[in-house]
C-alpha cells in the first residue's frame, strides 16, 4: 500500500504540472456533458459556464474526458477510515466527519473543472452548510495553497489534505473532481464528478432526512 500511495502522489504532481500547461486549452473547449455514476444522467454546462471535463490523474496528459472517478462503485460503501489533515497540521479521522449528512469533494488548485466549480460549492454550502457538513479534501496543494485558493474562491467550509494519498487510494479516485454525498451514518449515497450549483443542491438535498 506504501508503495501504491507514491505512486499515487507522484502521478498527482505530474496531473498538475501539466494541467497548469493546459488550463487555458481546457478553457477555450466547447460544450461537454457530464454523466453521473449513480443514475447515468448527463449534465451540461454550468450556471458559470464552467467546462464539464476532469484532470485525468491516470495518464501523463490533462483532456477532456467524462466526469467520472476510477472506482463508479463507491455508492453503498462505507466511507473509509482514514487519517487527513488540516491546514494546521492537526489529524482528523474520516470517521469523525460523520454524524451528520456530509458532502465531501476533493479537488485540487490546478485542475481547470475543481476551480470552476469551488465558487458554486461556495453558495450552496451559504444555503445548505446549517443542515449538511461541507468538506473539501485536497490530495496535492500545500497548506498555504489549499487554503487561499480556496477562500478566495469563497469557500467558508473546512479544507482537508490528504498528504500521503491515502484517503484517495483508499477510495480508488484517479479522476478529480470527484464529490461524496454521504449520509450521517457513513454510506456513501452518490458517488460523481463535475457538478454545477443547481446538481449539487439537488444531490445535497436528498440527504436531508
Amino acid at each position: 500500500m506504501a508503495v501504491n500511495r507514491r505512486l499515487l502522489v507522484a502521478s498527482l504532481v505530474v496531473a498538475a504540472s501539466v494541467s497548469v500547461a493546459g488550463g487555458w486549452a481546457l478553457s477555450q473547449a466547447g460544450d461537454d456533458t457530464t454523466t453521473d455514476t449513480t443514475t447515468g444522467a448527463t449534465t451540461g454546462r454550468s450556471a458559470a459556464g464552467s467546462d464539464d471535463s476532469v484532470v485525468d490523474l491516470g495518464s501523463p496528459t490533462v483532456a477532456q474526458i467524462p466526469a467520472i472517478s476510477t472506482n463508479a462503485a463507491l455508492s453503498g460503501e462505507s466511507l473509509p477510515d482514514v487519517t487527513l489533515v488540516d491546514n494546521d497540521g492537526n489529524e482528523v479521522r474520516t470517521t469523525d466527519l460523520l454524524g451528520e449528512p456530509l458532502v465531501l469533494n476533493l479537488w485540487f488548485s490546478t485542475c481547470v473543472p475543481c476551480k470552476r466549480e469551488l465558487p458554486e460549492f461556495a453558495v450552496v454550502h451559504d444555503e445548505l452548510g446549517d443542515r449538511i457538513r461541507f468538506v473539501g479534501v485536497n490530495p496535492l496543494d500545500t497548506a498555504e495553497t489549499n487554503e487561499s485558493f480556496a477562500r478566495e474562491r469563497g469557500v467558508q467550509y473546512e479544507l482537508l489534505r490528504d498528504p500521503d494519498g491515502a484517503f484517495t487510494a483508499e477510495l480508488g479516485v484517479a479522476n478529480f473532481p470527484v464529490t461524496l454525498f454521504v449520509a450521517a451514518d457513513g454510506t456513501i449515497v452518490r458517488q460523481t464528478g463535475v457538478l454545477d450549483g443547481a446538481t449539487l443542491r439537488e444531490y445535497a438535498e436528498e440527504l436531508l432526512p
